[in-house]
Parts: structure tokens; sequence; C-alpha cells
């Protein structure tokens, strides 16, 4: 029996570094994580972490043709 390769480990960021590559503040990370509907974030025990591959894709969910709401 062969053991699988381990596959690499995710750069994950802390809401601080999450924070100031996105441009907004730490607040709103923490706001939106109470009322939700930020960027996916993972809980491991008391830390908060963010993929930014995950934080992209819902970026990029958030494109508007206008200001209906509606998805480009």
């Amino acid at each position: 029996m062969t053991n699988p390769t381990p596959s690499p480990i995710k750069q994950l960021h802390d809401e601080k570094t999450e924070a100031q590559r996105l441009g907004f503040s730490v607040r709103s990370l923490q706001a939106w994580r109470l009322r939700g509907g930020g960027p996916p974030y993972m809980k491991i025990g008391a830390n908060v972490r963010y993929n930014p591959d995950l934080t992209d894709a819902w970026l990029n969910d958030q494109i508007r043709a206008n200001t209906s709401g509606a998805a480009a």
C-alpha cells in the first residue's frame, strides 16, 4: 500500500492581513462575519482565517452591472 502524497497547505490569512489585502477595515470583516454576506472564512479554535482564493471568488461574485443588484 502506498501513502498518498499530501497536498500543499494553502497560505491562510488572518483578518488583519486579509483586510489590508482587500482594502477594508478589520471591523468590516468582523461585521460581515456577524451579519453574514462577507467573504468565506474558517474558524480554527479561537482563530479566524481566510483563504485568499475563496475571498477572490467571493469578490468576483460581487460584480454587478447596475444598482438593481443583478449580477453582471
